[in-house]
């Protein structure tokens, strides 16, 4: 097996990876708030705690490695 082969599979682990700690993330406002529908100012400034702030830090982490992967790839 070569790099780049080695490669691509894990960008596809780190891609599925990404994808289910984002889609497992909570947020409090509704499609409205994300487009400035919500008078809630306060709504999308709060402290994360527990697994909030453990699946943010680590979906940073995962979409790090998959951008430096990509940059890599399209290096080799």
């Amino acid at each position: 097996m070569d790099v780049g082969s080695v490669l691509s599979y894990a960008q596809i682990a780190l891609s599925v990876l990404l994808v289910a700690l984002i889609l497992l993330q909570q947020t409090g406002a509704s499609v409205g708030g994300a487009f400035g529908g919500n008078d809630n100012w306060s709504a999308a400034y709060h402290t994360r705690r527990g697994s909030e702030k453990f699946l943010f830090y680590a979906t940073i982490i995962i979409a790090s490695l998959f951008a430096l992967s990509a940059f890599v790839a399209l290096i080799l």
